[in-house]
C-alpha cells in the first residue's frame, strides 16, 4: 500500500545550509584568483583545492545539511556509494568550471560556459545524493520543477562567476559567494519540491538496512568529518601554496 510521506523543514537548519554554502563558495571564489599564473598556466593544485572549498563544502556539505532539515516522518539512511560518487561529481564540477573560466575571465562565452558546467555539477550532485536517500518505499519526481531547479542553478552559478571574476574588491567577492549560495540552496530546495515521498511498508519508522548505508541519525557525524576533512586538506595546501610563492619571489629578486 502506498502512502505520502510528510515533510516540513527546520528553519535553523535551513539558515545553516545557506551559510555554509556561502563560506565554502567564498573560500573557493577567493583561491579562485590563484589558479592562473602571471604566464598564463593554470595551477592544478589551486583548481583542486577551489574545487573543493567549492564542491566539497559549499555544494556537497550544504547539501546534506540541507537534508538534516528535512524532517521527514519515515526511517531512512544513505548509502555511501551515491554519496561518496556524489562528493567526487561536485568536486570536479566545479573545479572544472573554476580552472575553465580562469583561463579567460572576461570572455562572456567562458563565463557561460563555466556556468553551465558548474550548474550541472551541483544539479548531478543534489540528485545523485537523493539517489543515495532510502526509505522503505520511493521517491515521486515531477520533472517540471527537476528542469526549473536545473535552470536556477545554471543562471545563479553564471552570475556569481562573472562577479567572482570581474571584481577586485574583496567585497564584490564576498557577495559573489552570497549569489553563488543562493544558487545552491535555491536549486536544492526546489529539487527537493520536485520529490514525493511514497512509503510502501508497513513500518514506516524503519531504518533501511544494506551493505554500505548509513542511518540518518549518524548523518551529522558523516558531514561534519567530510566537511573539516576538507577544510584542513585546504588549509595545508594553501601554506604549502604561500611557501612556494615566497622562495619563488626571493629567487626572482636574487636573479635581478
Amino acid at each position: 500500500m502506498e502512502q505520502v510521506v510528510s515533510s516540513s523543514y527546520q528553519s535553523g537548519f535551513v539558515a545553516l545550509s545557506y551559510a555554509i554554502s556561502a563560506i565554502g563558495s567564498y573560500v573557493a571564489l577567493n583561491s579562485a584568483n590563484g589558479i592562473r599564473r602571471p604566464d598564463g598556466r593554470i595551477r592544478l593544485g589551486s583548481t583542486v583545492a577551489a574545487g573543493i572549498a567549492l564542491g566539497g563544502i559549499g555544494v556537497w556539505s550544504m547539501h546534506f545539511i540541507g537534508m538534516l532539515a528535512l524532517k521527514l516522518d519515515a526511517g531512512s539512511s544513505y548509502a555511501m556509494v551515491e554519496t561518496v560518487v556524489s562528493l567526487v561529481a561536485a568536486i570536479v564540477g566545479s573545479a572544472l568550471a573554476l580552472g575553465f573560466v580562469a583561463r579567460a575571465p572576461h570572455r562572456l562565452g567562458r563565463i557561460a560556459g563555466a556556468g553551465l558546467l558548474l550548474g550541472i555539477g551541483v544539479v548531478v550532485m543534489h540528485y545523485l545524493g537523493m539517489f543515495g536517500m532510502k526509505i522503505g518505499g520511493f521517491i515521486r519526481w515531477d520533472y517540471e520543477v527537476v528542469a526549473h531547479s536545473a535552470m536556477i542553478a545554471v543562471a545563479a552559478a553564471t552570475a556569481a562567476l562573472w562577479l567572482a571574476f570581474n571584481t577586485a574588491s574583496i567585497g564584490m567577492r564576498a557577495v559573489a559567494s552570497l549569489v553563488m549560495g543562493v544558487a545552491v540552496c535555491a536549486m536544492h530546495y526546489t529539487g527537493m519540491r520536485a520529490a514525493e515521498f511514497v512509503c510502501t511498508v508497513s513500518d514506516r519508522a524503519a531504518t533501511p538496512q544494506g551493505f554500505g548505508y548509513v542511518s540518518a541519525a549518524a548523518l551529522p557525524y558523516l558531514v561534519v568529518f567530510g566537511a573539516m576533512t576538507m577544510a584542513a586538506l585546504i588549509t595545508v595546501y594553501q601554506l604549502y601554496q604561500s611557501s612556494t610563492e615566497d622562495y619563488e619571489d626571493m629567487e626572482s629578486r636574487l636573479a635581478a
